[in-house]
C-alpha cells in the first residue's frame, strides 16, 4: 500500500479550529484530518452494509 499527497486549501479560521481539535487529541492536523476521513468512510460503508443486510433479510 503506497501513499499519496492531498493538498487542501482552507481559510485560517477552519485551520485554527482543526489545530485546536487535533491538539486536544495529541495529534497533528494531518493525522486528525486523516482519522476523521477514515471514520467517515467507515460510517458510510457500515451504513451501506446494514442497508444491504436489511434488504437481504427483508427487514424494513
Amino acid at each position: 500500500m503506497g501513499t499519496s499527497v492531498l493538498s487542501l486549501r482552507m481559510d485560517g479560521e477552519l485551520l485554527e479550529r482543526l489545530r485546536d481539535r487535533a491538539a486536544k487529541r495529541g495529534m497533528s492536523v494531518q493525522d486528525y484530518v486523516i482519522q476523521t476521513l477514515i471514520r467517515d468512510d467507515f460510517d458510510e460503508r457500515f451504513q451501506t452494509a446494514v442497508e444491504e443486510t436489511e434488504k437481504f433479510y427483508g427487514v424494513t
